[in-house]
């Protein structure tokens, strides 16, 4: 079997039962606390970083990725904010449709806007079918996207999306509330649609404490990921997150 990014991701889930993934915004770090945290990461059980947000305000945004590429000894991942943060320094990305959502730019516009410049710079893909779930705020991702959060309160819908991702082929099911969610993905939902769907689930968006990430993974989730949680000064709880995703099977 050929050595992929993806195929590392799977082996995580088999030998340690869940992933741990980190999410990295490069707008919001400056180099000395971006060494900081890629230094912790590296420490302390983190299986892969994921480097993108929704609005990039300056111009140092592939200064920052080639930075953390020096730094990290994980894969880095780019989750795409948009086509502009894309660079050479990734190992792989995150090919994703917005599928929650109807903004046909999302679904594919941008997907084929990208495809050529990711065929010439050689980076990995992992078809992601991402689905924005309701957390209680309008979150960045929502707001930039034009897009409806599916409603917590309608599980068949999320379920049917989540099928939906399989049926086009896609490896991964991201189920996301937004960074700085008030409230993370309800527990039930995430096991209503691990009971439909066969391909990995990533979980991420206001997941605060070890304990909650525990039980993403005991509802279904494969991989859990947090940021806002780890920014700042609360990088000391990185190791509490990967002992209690890690412990959860």
């Amino acid at each position: 079997m050929k050595k992929t990014i993806f195929n590392y991701l799977l082996s995580v889930k088999e030998e340690k039962g869940a992933g741990y993934i980190v999410l990295i915004d490069p707008d919001k770090n400056s180099e000395k606390s971006l060494e900081e945290k890629i230094s912790k990461i590296n420490e302390c059980g983190v299986d892969a970083i994921f480097v993108g947000g929704s609005l990039i305000l300056d111009n140092n945004c592939e200064k920052r990725v080639k930075m953390i590429k020096s730094l990290s000894k994980l894969p880095i991942i780019f989750f795409p904010g948009g086509i502009s943060q894309l660079n050479k320094y990734y190992d792989a990305m995150l090919f994703m449709s917005i599928l929650s959502g109807r903004n046909p730019h999302y679904l594919i516009g941008e997907q084929v806007i990208a495809a050529p410049i990711v065929k010439d710079l050689g980076i990995e893909t992992i078809p992601t079918g991402y689905l924005i779930v309701d957390g209680g705020s309008n979150s960045s991702v929502q707001f930039m996207s034009g897009s409806n959060p599916i409603p917590i309160e309608k599980p068949d819908i999320l379920v049917a999306h989540a099928l939906a991702a399989q049926y086009l082929g896609k490896k991964i099911v991201y189920l996301e509330s937004g960074s700085g969610a008030k409230n993370a993905i309800p527990n039930h939902l995430i096991e209503a649609v691990k009971r439909y769907i066969d391909i990995p689930i990533i979980v991420g968006g206001g997941i605060r404490t070890p304990e909650s990430a525990y039980k993403k993974v005991q509802a279904g989730a494969s991989f859990v990921v947090t940021g806002t949680a780890i920014e700042d000064d609360n990088t000391n709880i990185i190791k509490e997150f990967a002992d209690a995703i890690h412990g959860s099977n």
